[in-house]
């Protein structure tokens, strides 16, 4: 597999992923409806290990998560292209934003999270699992 290279629209921030994704997924959280402007942030779960900034550094906000752990949400402080979730210690990945991929065009989604937070108007993929929050690990 090759590494998995992204970052965001001004170029000021580049990122790899060097190993196997593992999925990707939906969030319709209020959160990420923020941060995405209005729809669900899809995400690609790079694990710890295998994600690195290769250029630039990310400015991040902090918020609580449900958990009460705090998450950071990376974007470029130039383009303001949201870029990556840091989320707690617990967490074995990272939340990358498909978006910020280079070539997304080859995932499609496994879950839908967040479900309860979801707008009526949100599109949902027919046969994916969907959770009402988080599911259980």
């Amino acid at each position: 597999m090759s590494d998995i290279e992204g970052g965001c629209a001004c170029g000021a921030i580049r990122f790899k992923i060097a190993g196997p994704l593992a999925g990707v997924g939906v969030c319709h959280c209020r959160a990420c409806q923020y941060s995405t402007g209005g729809p669900p942030n899809y995400v690609a779960l790079a694990m710890k290990p295998t994600f690195s900034v290769t250029k630039g550094e990310a400015k991040v906000h902090m918020s609580k998560a449900d958990s009460g752990a705090d998450v950071g949400r990376a974007f470029c402080a130039e383009c303001g292209t949201p870029l990556y979730t840091i989320p707690g210690e617990e967490t074995p990945f990272y939340p990358v934003k498909l978006g910020a991929l280079d070539d997304p065009s080859g995932y499609s989604p496994n879950l839908h999270l967040y479900m309860e937070d979801a707008q009526p108007w949100h599109l949902t993929h027919e046969g994916l699992p969907q959770f009402p929050r988080m599911p259980p690990r």
